[in-house]
């Protein structure tokens, strides 16, 4: 996927939002069954070279996604164990 990085201010959102959940639910969570699908789906399309310009899309906005979410579990993670 993506390798993007994102700016300072997403971290004050993260901590926000990191707080405010009890770190086993953060843990846990996973995309759902049809999201999920529609994710290997993409990648798959990605692999084999034909995936769309609007698909590529929607698979950066997964990355993304998917980035916010491993910023929240760290941080849920390291809560945890405090």
């Amino acid at each position: 996927m993506s390798s993007t990085t994102f700016p300072p201010v997403y971290d004050e959102l993260v901590d926000v939002l990191a707080e405010d959940v009890e770190p086993e639910r953060l843990l846990k969570f996973r995309l759902s069954p049809g999201k999920q699908k529609l994710l290997d789906g993409l990648l798959t399309k990605n692999r084999d070279g034909t995936i769309s310009s609007d698909e590529a899309a929607e698979l950066e906005a997964f990355a993304q996604f998917e980035h916010v979410v491993r910023m929240l579990k760290a941080r849920a993670l390291k809560a945890s164990r405090s």
